[in-house]
């Protein structure tokens, strides 16, 4: 099952979650995993994760986000994630996970700080 929109622009991938899922939670966690990870083959790889539409994520859906980071690092890579809901957010904050990802505001923001550095 395909569950992301992928675009390139530039050096830098942009994954967006289909517009029917609204939940990223253990019925998908695995199978976005793998197609998330995937995306990391190439060493130096600069993805950003757009969470628009997402309303919830559960422990595992935030289990591929900790794995997606463990592998952009191992890899040589990055990662940030952008259009958070509000209700996302606080389960981002209740977690303190706020503090380990790099959070935009839009992929436009994601976009002008990969170019800033």
């Amino acid at each position: 099952m395909e569950l992301f929109d992928i675009e390139k622009r530039g050096d830098v991938t942009i994954v967006r979650f289909k517009e029917n899922v609204k939940k990223f939670n253990a019925l998908i966690a695995e199978e976005a995993k793998q197609q998330l990870n995937a995306l990391f083959d190439a060493p130096n790889t600069k993805l950003i994760l757009s969470l628009e539409g997402i309303k919830y994520i559960d422990s595992s859906g935030f289990g591929v986000l900790l794995s997606l980071m463990k592998t952009a690092n191992n890899k040589y890579g990055s990662l940030k994630i952008c259009n958070v809901s509000d209700e996302v957010m606080e389960l981002f904050k209740l977690l303190q996970l706020h503090n380990i990802f790099d959070i935009e505001p839009d992929v436009e923001d994601c976009l002008k700080s990969y170019a800033a550095s």
